[in-house]
């Protein structure tokens, strides 16, 4: 694994320029913020490799008594397409790190990266079959995988919908146990004494990056009344400065949605948003004659009620609620079926507690967003998934625990 990060170093330029062709991302993002954290994860997983072990339990009696954990086995996983390199590498550093072996199918939109960077696995010298990667569908190739009785552990990270199938499958087959990442309509919060500034440009991050392909995005903007006249038209000037266009391009921030489906259904969010009555700031439509290209696009007077403050969008579509105090914003933020992170931006260390422990989210950034390391585990409540990746607690996702209790003959002591 340690050898294969070294690889992955040196065949940056090829990876990034796989993983801007299939999903559309910007070229600058792959090489120069994805690849190093590739590169990282799987160093530290191959840092864990030899420092996986049990323990020695005391128990009533003349027993001597181990734990050991054990590989699970075949470890079936299923990636996404937004983050394609980067989910490859949260699936399978844990799962090799911990003796398994594995077949990962790729999203159909993205099948190239995942299968070059496991030819450059077999460089590195990993045994034939450990690393197995198949392209395919979902309803024929995905569900393979989660109904076969020999996979021994599924993950799967996508939407919230498909989750539920595979889960299903799964309980059906062989009771295989399944972690899951799935959506998010994750609050960013901005209490009155927030640096406006500073929140502006992190939640125009938080929700625009990646062409607001992010399950994490913070999609749900609560901006504290006091400074929601502010922060609507700093946030809407800030959209209109975005520059899209070819993600190959030094210089652009912005480029093309994933096809025509995902296309297509940001526009339909977007007329429902004008349609229940939400202000459009800007943008609401295509850009350009060619490709699949979104205006960024800027609601301000959301309701909770409305599609665009409920549903994931899973596009360039930010919309900005206004809140009174920190219970209110507590009580709305948390009223989503979802609960995979959340952002808050304050100056106050109490405020920042007390948010941070009353909002239900599996991860929550206080004055930043999107920070992501290998150690940091990420993963969601409720309906945002069950399970961690990422970090220590990714490992048990992939281990059994046995018990060997051995009786002892006149023990000297016990």
């Amino acid at each position: 694994m340690f050898r294969m990060a070294d690889i992955i170093e040196k065949n940056i330029t090829e990876l990034a320029t796989l993983e801007t062709w299939d999903n559309g991302k910007l070229y600058a993002q792959a090489a120069e913020i994805e690849l190093p954290m590739i590169v990282r994860i799987i160093r530290y997983y191959a840092g864990w490799a030899d420092k996986i072990h049990g323990l020695t339990v005391p128990a009533d009696g003349p027993y001597h008594v181990q734990t050991l954990h054990e590989p699970i086995g075949v470890a079936g996983q299923i990636i996404p397409w937004n983050f394609p390199l980067l989910m490859f590498a949260w699936k399978i550093g844990p799962a090799l790190a911990t003796g398994n072996t594995v077949v990962l199918k790729t999203a159909e939109q993205t099948p190239l990266s995942a299968i070059f960077a496991a030819k450059l696995f077999l460089e590195a010298g990993l045994p034939p079959g450990v690393l197995n990667v198949i392209s395919g569908y979902g309803p024929t190739a995905g569900a393979a995988l989660a109904r076969h009785m020999d996979v021994d552990k599924l993950a799967f990270t996508g939407s919230t919908s498909t989750g539920k199938m595979i889960l299903e499958m799964a309980s059906k087959s062989n009771l295989k146990p399944v972690t899951l990442e799935l959506g998010g309509k994750s609050p960013f919060i901005i209490c009155e004494d927030a640096d406006i500034d500073h929140a502006v440009e992190q939640a125009h991050f938080a929700l625009f990056f990646n062409q607001g392909q992010c399950c994490c995005a913070g999609s749900r903007t609560f901006v504290h009344e006091s400074v929601y006249d502010e922060f609507v038209e700093k946030a809407k000037a800030r959209a209109l400065k975005r520059v899209i266009g070819d993600p190959f391009k030094a210089g652009v921030e912005q480029g093309p949605q994933i096809d025509s489906e995902q296309y297509e259904k940001i526009l339909k969010y977007i007329k429902s948003g004008v349609e229940s009555g939400a202000t459009l700031e800007t943008g609401g439509g295509k850009c350009g004659i060619k490709g699949y290209y979104i205006q960024p696009t800027v609601f301000s007077n959301v309701q909770d009620d409305m599609l665009i403050a409920k549903e994931e969008i899973f596009g360039p579509v930010q919309s900005i609620l206004k809140f009174k105090d920190i219970n209110e914003v507590i009580k709305r933020a948390n009223n989503s079926h979802y609960g995979l992170a959340a952002g808050v931006f304050t100056r106050s260390i109490d405020t920042a507690n007390t948010l941070s422990r009353a909002l239900k989210a599996g991860t929550v950034w206080v004055n930043c967003f999107d920070v992501f390391d290998a150690a940091i585990p990420f993963g969601g409540y409720k309906m945002s998934g069950q399970g961690r990746e990422k970090g220590i607690y990714s490992l048990s996702n992939y281990l059994q625990v046995k018990a060997v209790v051995t009786a002892l003959k006149n023990p000297a002591w016990l």
